[in-house]
Protein backbone atom coordinates (compact mmCIF):
# COMPACT_ATOMS: atom_id res chain seq x y z
CA UNK A 1 0.00 0.00 0.00
CA UNK A 2 2.82 2.40 0.81
CA UNK A 3 4.41 1.78 -2.58
CA UNK A 4 1.07 2.29 -4.32
CA UNK A 5 0.78 5.68 -2.62
CA UNK A 6 4.31 6.54 -3.71
CA UNK A 7 3.68 5.50 -7.30
CA UNK A 8 0.63 7.75 -7.51
CA UNK A 9 2.83 10.58 -6.32
CA UNK A 10 5.66 9.65 -8.68
CA UNK A 11 3.42 9.55 -11.77
CA UNK A 12 -0.19 10.60 -11.25
CA UNK A 13 -2.62 8.32 -13.06
CA UNK A 14 -4.57 11.32 -14.35
CA UNK A 15 -4.51 15.10 -14.41
CA UNK A 16 -2.29 17.78 -15.95
CA UNK A 17 0.76 17.33 -13.71
CA UNK A 18 3.24 14.49 -13.87
CA UNK A 19 3.73 14.07 -10.14
CA UNK A 20 2.23 14.72 -6.71
CA UNK A 21 5.05 15.38 -4.28
CA UNK A 22 2.67 15.44 -1.29
CA UNK A 23 1.76 11.79 -1.83
CA UNK A 24 5.35 10.75 -2.51
CA UNK A 25 6.52 12.53 0.63
CA UNK A 26 3.83 10.88 2.76
CA UNK A 27 4.78 7.46 1.40
CA UNK A 28 8.40 8.10 2.31
CA UNK A 29 7.36 9.14 5.83
CA UNK A 30 5.41 5.90 6.21
CA UNK A 31 8.35 3.97 4.78
CA UNK A 32 10.62 5.43 7.46
CA UNK A 33 8.13 4.37 10.14
CA UNK A 34 7.99 0.82 8.79
CA UNK A 35 11.78 0.62 8.51
CA UNK A 36 12.13 1.83 12.13
CA UNK A 37 9.58 -0.71 13.38
CA UNK A 38 11.16 -3.53 11.33
CA UNK A 39 14.92 -2.82 11.44
CA UNK A 40 15.87 -6.37 10.48
CA UNK A 41 13.48 -6.63 7.51
CA UNK A 42 15.47 -6.21 4.26
CA UNK A 43 12.40 -5.38 2.19
CA UNK A 44 11.47 -2.53 4.53
CA UNK A 45 14.93 -1.05 3.99
CA UNK A 46 14.71 -1.82 0.28
CA UNK A 47 11.37 -0.06 -0.14
CA UNK A 48 12.55 3.05 1.69
CA UNK A 49 15.76 3.11 -0.35
CA UNK A 50 13.80 2.75 -3.60
CA UNK A 51 11.45 5.61 -2.77
CA UNK A 52 14.29 7.89 -1.67
CA UNK A 53 16.26 7.22 -4.84
CA UNK A 54 13.28 7.77 -7.13
CA UNK A 55 12.09 10.88 -5.29
CA UNK A 56 15.58 12.39 -5.31
CA UNK A 57 15.15 13.17 -9.03
CA UNK A 58 11.80 14.97 -8.68
CA UNK A 59 12.94 18.50 -9.58
CA UNK A 60 14.76 17.31 -12.69
CA UNK A 61 11.85 15.22 -14.00
CA UNK A 62 9.91 18.24 -15.25
CA UNK A 63 10.97 21.56 -16.77
CA UNK A 64 9.82 25.07 -15.84
CA UNK A 65 6.58 24.56 -17.80
CA UNK A 66 5.85 21.24 -16.09
CA UNK A 67 6.75 19.17 -19.14
CA UNK A 68 8.31 15.73 -18.69
CA UNK A 69 12.11 15.43 -18.90
CA UNK A 70 13.28 11.83 -19.35
CA UNK A 71 16.19 10.58 -17.26
CA UNK A 72 18.66 10.72 -20.14
CA UNK A 73 18.12 14.48 -20.49
CA UNK A 74 17.76 15.43 -16.83
CA UNK A 75 20.05 17.99 -15.22
CA UNK A 76 21.67 15.80 -12.59
CA UNK A 77 22.77 18.85 -10.62
CA UNK A 78 19.08 19.16 -9.66
CA UNK A 79 19.00 15.72 -8.08
CA UNK A 80 18.74 15.87 -4.30
CA UNK A 81 22.05 14.35 -3.33
CA UNK A 82 21.08 14.02 0.32
CA UNK A 83 18.34 11.60 -0.73
CA UNK A 84 20.74 9.72 -3.00
CA UNK A 85 21.95 8.44 0.39
CA UNK A 86 19.44 5.77 -0.52
CA UNK A 87 22.39 4.04 -2.21
CA UNK A 88 23.86 3.19 1.20
CA UNK A 89 20.45 2.01 2.39
CA UNK A 90 20.17 -0.17 -0.71
CA UNK A 91 23.53 -1.77 0.05
CA UNK A 92 22.36 -2.43 3.60
CA UNK A 93 19.18 -4.09 2.35
CA UNK A 94 21.17 -6.30 -0.01
CA UNK A 95 23.58 -7.35 2.75
CA UNK A 96 20.73 -8.40 5.04
CA UNK A 97 19.73 -11.43 2.96
CA UNK A 98 21.18 -13.95 0.54
CA UNK A 99 18.09 -13.70 -1.65
CA UNK A 100 17.17 -10.04 -2.25
CA UNK A 101 13.48 -9.30 -2.64
CA UNK A 102 11.62 -7.15 -5.10
CA UNK A 103 12.12 -3.80 -3.39
CA UNK A 104 15.81 -4.31 -2.70
CA UNK A 105 16.40 -5.24 -6.34
CA UNK A 106 14.38 -2.31 -7.66
CA UNK A 107 16.36 -0.06 -5.32
CA UNK A 108 19.58 -1.56 -6.70
CA UNK A 109 18.44 -0.64 -10.21
CA UNK A 110 17.65 2.92 -9.12
CA UNK A 111 21.05 3.09 -7.40
CA UNK A 112 22.84 2.29 -10.66
CA UNK A 113 21.12 5.27 -12.25
CA UNK A 114 21.91 7.45 -9.23
CA UNK A 115 25.61 6.61 -9.34
CA UNK A 116 26.02 7.54 -13.03
CA UNK A 117 27.52 11.02 -13.24
CA UNK A 118 26.05 11.42 -16.74
CA UNK A 119 23.46 9.52 -18.74
CA UNK A 120 26.12 8.02 -21.00
CA UNK A 121 27.87 6.56 -17.93
CA UNK A 122 24.85 4.41 -17.03
CA UNK A 123 25.76 0.73 -16.70
CA UNK A 124 22.89 -0.72 -18.75
CA UNK A 125 24.41 -4.20 -18.69
CA UNK A 126 24.21 -4.23 -14.89
CA UNK A 127 20.65 -2.88 -14.98
CA UNK A 128 19.61 -5.60 -17.44
CA UNK A 129 21.16 -8.24 -15.16
CA UNK A 130 19.33 -6.83 -12.14
CA UNK A 131 16.05 -6.99 -14.03
CA UNK A 132 16.79 -10.65 -14.77
CA UNK A 133 17.12 -11.23 -11.04
CA UNK A 134 13.96 -9.25 -10.36
CA UNK A 135 11.98 -11.33 -12.83
CA UNK A 136 13.12 -14.51 -11.10
CA UNK A 137 11.96 -13.17 -7.73
CA UNK A 138 8.87 -11.19 -8.71
CA UNK A 139 7.86 -11.79 -12.33
CA UNK A 140 5.59 -9.16 -13.88
CA UNK A 141 4.92 -7.79 -17.38
CA UNK A 142 6.13 -4.31 -16.34
CA UNK A 143 9.43 -5.67 -15.04
CA UNK A 144 9.84 -7.58 -18.29
CA UNK A 145 9.13 -4.39 -20.25
CA UNK A 146 11.69 -2.48 -18.20
CA UNK A 147 14.21 -5.23 -18.88
CA UNK A 148 13.56 -4.84 -22.62
CA UNK A 149 14.48 -1.15 -22.30
CA UNK A 150 17.71 -1.98 -20.48
CA UNK A 151 18.58 -4.62 -23.08
CA UNK A 152 17.89 -2.14 -25.89
CA UNK A 153 20.34 0.28 -24.32
CA UNK A 154 22.98 -2.36 -23.64
CA UNK A 155 22.70 -4.51 -26.78
CA UNK A 156 20.84 -2.30 -29.25
CA UNK A 157 17.20 -1.58 -30.14
CA UNK A 158 16.71 -4.78 -32.15
CA UNK A 159 17.42 -6.94 -29.10
CA UNK A 160 15.12 -4.85 -26.93
CA UNK A 161 12.34 -4.80 -29.51
CA UNK A 162 12.35 -8.60 -29.75
CA UNK A 163 11.63 -8.75 -26.01
CA UNK A 164 9.01 -5.99 -26.17
CA UNK A 165 7.28 -7.71 -29.09
CA UNK A 166 7.05 -10.91 -27.05
CA UNK A 167 5.36 -8.97 -24.24
CA UNK A 168 3.00 -7.36 -26.76
CA UNK A 169 2.07 -10.77 -28.17
CA UNK A 170 1.16 -12.01 -24.69
CA UNK A 171 -1.43 -9.23 -24.45
CA UNK A 172 -1.06 -8.45 -20.74
CA UNK A 173 0.01 -4.85 -21.42
CA UNK A 174 -2.18 -4.25 -24.46
CA UNK A 175 -3.81 -1.24 -22.78
CA UNK A 176 -0.63 0.21 -21.28
CA UNK A 177 0.72 3.30 -23.00
CA UNK A 178 4.16 2.36 -21.69
CA UNK A 179 4.34 -0.76 -23.88
CA UNK A 180 3.45 1.15 -27.03
CA UNK A 181 5.73 4.05 -26.16
CA UNK A 182 8.61 1.65 -25.54
CA UNK A 183 8.06 -0.11 -28.86
CA UNK A 184 7.76 3.26 -30.61
CA UNK A 185 11.12 4.40 -29.27
CA UNK A 186 12.87 1.21 -30.34
CA UNK A 187 11.22 1.20 -33.76
CA UNK A 188 12.27 4.81 -34.27
CA UNK A 189 15.86 4.00 -33.34
CA UNK A 190 15.78 1.24 -35.95
CA UNK A 191 14.57 3.66 -38.61
CA UNK A 192 11.12 2.07 -38.88
CA UNK A 193 9.40 5.44 -38.71
CA UNK A 194 5.90 4.52 -39.89
CA UNK A 195 5.59 1.68 -37.37
CA UNK A 196 7.02 3.92 -34.67
CA UNK A 197 4.49 6.66 -35.45
CA UNK A 198 1.61 4.20 -35.24
CA UNK A 199 2.85 2.96 -31.87
CA UNK A 200 3.17 6.53 -30.58
CA UNK A 201 -0.41 7.30 -31.66
CA UNK A 202 -1.66 4.28 -29.72
CA UNK A 203 0.38 5.31 -26.69
CA UNK A 204 -1.06 8.84 -26.84
CA UNK A 205 -4.60 7.47 -26.91
CA UNK A 206 -3.95 5.34 -23.83
CA UNK A 207 -1.96 7.81 -21.70
CA UNK A 208 -3.99 8.94 -18.71
CA UNK A 209 -1.54 11.53 -17.42
CA UNK A 210 -1.67 14.69 -19.53
CA UNK A 211 2.02 15.51 -19.07
CA UNK A 212 2.99 12.06 -20.35
CA UNK A 213 0.56 12.50 -23.25
CA UNK A 214 2.22 15.77 -24.23
CA UNK A 215 5.65 14.13 -24.11
CA UNK A 216 4.45 11.41 -26.48
CA UNK A 217 2.96 14.02 -28.80
CA UNK A 218 6.33 15.78 -28.96
CA UNK A 219 8.07 12.52 -29.72
CA UNK A 220 5.59 11.79 -32.49
CA UNK A 221 6.07 15.29 -33.91
CA UNK A 222 9.87 14.87 -33.85
CA UNK A 223 9.51 11.56 -35.65
CA UNK A 224 7.10 12.65 -38.36
CA UNK A 225 8.64 16.06 -38.99
CA UNK A 226 7.02 19.46 -39.54
CA UNK A 227 5.52 18.43 -42.87
CA UNK A 228 3.35 15.78 -41.23
CA UNK A 229 0.11 16.44 -39.31
CA UNK A 230 0.48 16.24 -35.56
CA UNK A 231 -1.74 13.94 -33.58
CA UNK A 232 -3.55 15.47 -30.61
CA UNK A 233 -5.19 13.80 -27.66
Amino acid sequence: MVYLIFNEGYVATSGPQLRRDDLAGEAIRLGRVISTLMPDEPEAAGLLALMLLQHSRRDARTDAEGEVVLIGRQNRAQWHRDEIGGVALTQRALRMTRTPGRYALEAAIAAVHAQAAAAEDTDWWQIAALYEMLLSVSPSPMAALSRSVAVSMAQGPAAGLALADTIAAEGSLAHSHLLHATRADMLGRLGRSQEAAAAYRTAIEQAGNEAEGRLLQRKLADLTGPSQPRTTR
